[in-house]
């Protein structure tokens, strides 16, 4: 199998809940510029995977037909946070099992203002699991679902490693900084670590700054084979050199550890794979996109993910080994704290920055000479997806 490439991608600007256009739209206008980027018609496009969490059936549809009435496959997904990644994953491995040569990976969500709630009453909730085990350490459902998980997990860090919370928060200001040299993001102010803690709390010791906001936007990817691309003269700088999706372990739920609850092992385990599958390790590494909704997931990511030992996080933040000047630069698009978290694009987006650095196409924000990235995104519920890219010249 030959390695599947990133021959183009699109993304629009994020907006808060009530400024932006309908999902369908922005839909729309992600794909349109992914294919532009890449050169493509869309009638290339084989098969077509769409990401989204809240919204109709087919959706997908609604969003790709103002492309054009092809007929192809249309697959909608829905992995929770991890959508976008999802979508990507199995077009991946469409081109690379040679079931289709040009696929499509498209992720939208039109949100709603205030903290993620339950959706329906009259039906087990998915995440009950996930609930039972943040109630042993004082879990309460008005109080806003993901804040409380991960509130938890800070919580459980600290009893293990101590935390500093100004520390903490810092990565919150650095955060904003690196979205303030991105057109796309929502949040390009800048605020200070004392501001960030004295912001509302939502969930102990996590305050609002320190979580991602609702956001509305769409991003897309177009995954193609070498041959094609060869044949096509399209770009073909930016392969997926490895990428891995788990899912839950036992000890998501029945070891008391609440880092495990929200994901680290899912992402410990996925990140294995794909250095192994790779042949390489975090040192190589030059850029990474990680699934920062809380402060506290990144510090918990940037274990899982083998930056730093278990319970030695903090010392990447304090050293400034996160940011430009370090050994790896971390969300340089502001991440899903500061760019914006629209639950299906958000794993697109990672995509569209990752590929950028790559290229050298980053602009403001770009990090100097770039030629290994890896992208880490996690669903509650739940998955993980990591996917490493490279350089293929």
């Amino acid at each position: 199998m030959s390695k599947a490439l990133i021959a183009g991608v699109g993304m629009v600007p994020f907006a808060k809940p009530g400024r932006s256009d309908p999902y369908n739209v922005m839909g729309t206008r992600a794909a349109k510029l992914a294919l532009e980027d890449a050169r493509l018609e869309y009638a290339a496009v084989e098969q077509a995977y769409v990401g989204y969490v809240y919204g109709d059936s087919t959706c997908g549809q609604a969003a790709l037909y103002p492309l054009g009435l092809t007929g192809i496959p249309v697959i909608n997904v829905n992995n929770n946070c991890s959508t976008g990644s999802s979508a990507l994953y199995l077009a991946r491995q469409a081109v690379e099992s040679g079931a289709v040569e040009c696929a499509l990976a498209l992720g939208f969500e039109q949100m709603v203002p205030g903290a993620l709630q339950r959706q329906y009453t009259d039906r087990p909730m998915p995440l009950e699991a996930f609930f039972e085990a943040a109630k042993k350490d004082g879990f309460e459902e008005q109080k806003g679902l993901a804040p409380q998980l991960f509130g938890a997990a800070a919580r459980d860090y600290r009893r293990r490693f101590g935390l500093d919370e100004k520390l903490l928060a810092r990565i919150t200001v650095k955060s904003r900084r690196h979205a303030a040299k991105n057109p796309l993001a929502l949040f390009k102010d800048q605020v200070t670590e004392e501001e960030v803690l004295a912001s509302p709390m939502m969930a102990e010791p996590l305050t609002r700054l320190q979580c991602c906001p609702p956001t509305c936007g769409a991003a897309a990817a177009l995954v193609v084979s070498e041959s094609f691309a060869k044949k096509r003269g399209l770009d073909a700088r930016v392969r997926i050199a490895a990428q891995a999706m788990t899912t839950d372990r036992a000890g998501s739920f029945h070891e008391s550890d609440m880092r495990k609850t929200v994901g680290f092992e899912m992402s410990q385990e996925a990140a294995r794979k794909v250095f192994d599958a790779a042949g390489v390790g975090p040192e190589d590494v030059d850029v990474i996109e990680l699934h920062d909704c809380f402060t506290i997931n990144e510090l918990i990511s940037y274990e899982a993910l083998g930056l730093a030992p278990e319970g030695e996080g903090e010392k990447l933040i304090a050293d400034g080994d996160n940011t430009f000047g370090g050994k790896w630069v971390t969300n340089p698009s502001g991440g899903l704290i500061s760019k914006g978290h629209p639950l299906g694009a958000t794993g697109l987006a990672q995509c569209y920055e990752l590929v950028s650095q790559l290229r050298g196409s980053a602009g403001d924000r770009q990090v100097e000479g770039a030629r290994v990235a890896l992208q880490h995104n996690i669903g509650l519920g739940g998955a993980c997806v990591v996917t490493l890219y490279e350089l293929a010249i």
